[in-house]
């Protein structure tokens, strides 16, 4: 058994983990740090999943990082594409040397008495015990389970005499030229493969209980390229950035507000794109925008394998599997060589590490998000959590910022313990999820921290508000207690109204 010792321990090498260090690189110069990766590989998610069409559900603008302009015009980007993206971040900015891959944490205990994280580990490749001990700890590790992905028992599974594949785990070498496929869901998976298969495969039909809402994107921005021809790749990075921040923002809030306007104007593009081939029964969901995920519509490329015939969609229910398919219980069976159950994820936090202080085990069920980067009574912890409404890395990068301002205040002021006290009654009712009521948030709602009714325990999903907080307000709130000491609150510095905006779109 060894034993390692850093300031910053982050675990994760996925969009978040990168980001992560890059901040700490950028920011926080003199702290040496390590990433574990429980992979072969950096990547997270655009290394784990390997299906078909496999791409971004947001735009790229966004979803790259603040600190380094994604140049493509491509809006919606491959999986191989992001990976490459994410490896020449890490290379550029140093940090891939900071990796030790093949690396599973399973449990992290923290000393009130030593001050510091213990985290014992397992190189997955021998099974040798290693132990790593940190004095701040940051998990960088997503929200759901890399082992498994959600899958029903469905009825009488083991009868059908195809292939069962989950996106999760993609053979290599699936062949489904020629062959009849059923893919089960109507998510984000499921619309991205469905027109993807279908131009190898004899018939895709995307089988669903009930509808999403779907948005058409053309994979090209026009406008970001003009940007890139007129300015600097900076600049035009962040004015497109600006515009889609703010669009996404209109979208977003105008659905919240007006989700009857807001539906009637989302179910016309579709029917429009769809020119008659379809019953629109199929593509109108019965709850509101935006109370799920909108699934984003590639250049249309799922209208386009069901106008051309060679997909089809059908909402009901499953039965049972049969020998040759999935028999429905409208009667109706659907023969198939090829099911994929694109059913969601399994949510699973900080990797399903336990999580220890004192002695006394986490159950983050019981505890509250603090700006949603941290959680409430864990000392010297940070958690990286993206959005769930516009990109998942605008939070990751001020959520970086955010942490690396309190390493630098905590040495500015020679404090070595942080942890976030909640002095009132604040629990609310929601998780860390916010307001979205998908299936995969709902099964997990056991294993997931809270938020609370208000101030930093509130999730708002707000960009721009998450800026001022995060980027502008004073470390010390009344919330943070430091070295034991009461929290105490100080008072935020003006910015004036337009500083946190301009922020916000264009960056730090």
């Amino acid at each position: 058994m060894s034993e390692q010792h850093v300031d910053v321990l982050i675990v994760g090498a996925g969009v978040s983990g990168i980001g992560m260090a890059c901040h700490l690189k950028r920011e926080c110069p003199g702290k040496s740090f390590t990433i574990l990766e429980r992979r072969d590989s950096l990547g997270g998610t655009w290394d784990l999943f390997r299906y078909p069409g496999i791409r971004s559900d947001s735009d790229m603008y966004t979803f790259g990082y603040s600190f380094r302009p994604w140049t493509s015009g491509k809006v919606l980007a491959d999986g191989p594409s992001i990976k490459r993206y994410l490896g020449e971040t890490a290379a550029e900015n140093d940090v891939e040397k900071h990796i030790q891959y093949g690396v599973a944490v399973k449990r992290a205990e923290w000393s009130g008495t030593d001050k510091r994280w213990t985290l014992t580990t397992e190189k997955e490749a021998t099974g040798e015990t290693l132990t790593f001990t940190a004095s701040f700890m940051i998990g960088c590790t997503g929200y759901y389970n890399y082992d498994a992905g959600y899958k029903p028992d469905f009825p009488a599974e083991s009868d059908f005499k195809g292939r069962i594949v989950h996106p999760q785990h993609w053979p290599e070498h699936l062949n489904y030229e020629g062959k009849r496929v059923v893919v089960i869901g109507s998510g984000a998976t499921a619309v991205t493969l469905v027109p993807t298969m279908a131009e190898e495969a004899e018939h895709v039909t995307m089988l669903q209980r009930s509808p999403s809402y779907l948005i058409p994107l053309p994979s090209n921005d026009r406008l970001a390229m003009l940007f890139q021809r007129l300015f600097s790749a900076t600049t035009a990075y962040r004015l497109t950035r600006a515009r889609n921040v703010a669009v996404a923002r209109f979208l977003y809030n105008r659905s919240r507000r007006n989700p009857g306007i807001m539906r009637r104007l989302m179910l016309r593009l579709v029917r429009r794109k769809l020119d008659g081939k379809a019953d629109m029964r199929h593509f109108s969901p019965t709850y509101n925008p935006w109370d799920q995920r909108l699934c984003v519509v590639k250049d249309g490329d799922l209208f386009t394998a069901l106008r051309s015939g060679k997909a089809s969609v059908v909402t009901d229910h499953i039965e049972r599997f049969t020998e040759q398919g999935v028999r429905l219980k409208s009667g109706q069976e659907l023969e198939a060589d090829i099911i994929i159950p694109a059913t969601g994820l399994d949510i699973q936090m900080l990797g399903g590490m336990d999580l220890v202080v004192d002695g006394h085990p986490v159950v983050l069920r019981d505890k509250l998000v603090y700006k949603n980067v941290m959680v409430e009574g864990v000392p010297n912890a940070g958690m990286l959590f993206g959005y769930t409404n516009i990109s998942w890395t605008l939070k990751v990068d001020i959520a970086a910022e955010y942490l690396c301002r309190l390493l630098n205040h905590m040495d500015a002021h020679g404090k070595r313990v942080c942890v976030p006290r909640d002095t009132g009654d604040s629990r609310g009712e929601g998780t860390v999820m916010g307001g979205l009521d998908s299936g995969y948030i709902r099964r997990a709602d056991d294993r997931l921290p809270r938020q609370g009714s208000h101030g930093p325990w509130k999730v708002t999903q707000n960009y721009l508000a998450d800026v001022k907080t995060l980027r502008f307000d004073p470390i010390e709130d009344g919330y943070l207690e430091f070295d034991g000491t009461r929290p105490v609150e100080t008072t935020a510095p003006p910015t004036g109204f337009f500083q946190p905006l301009k922020s916000a779109l264009f960056g730090s």
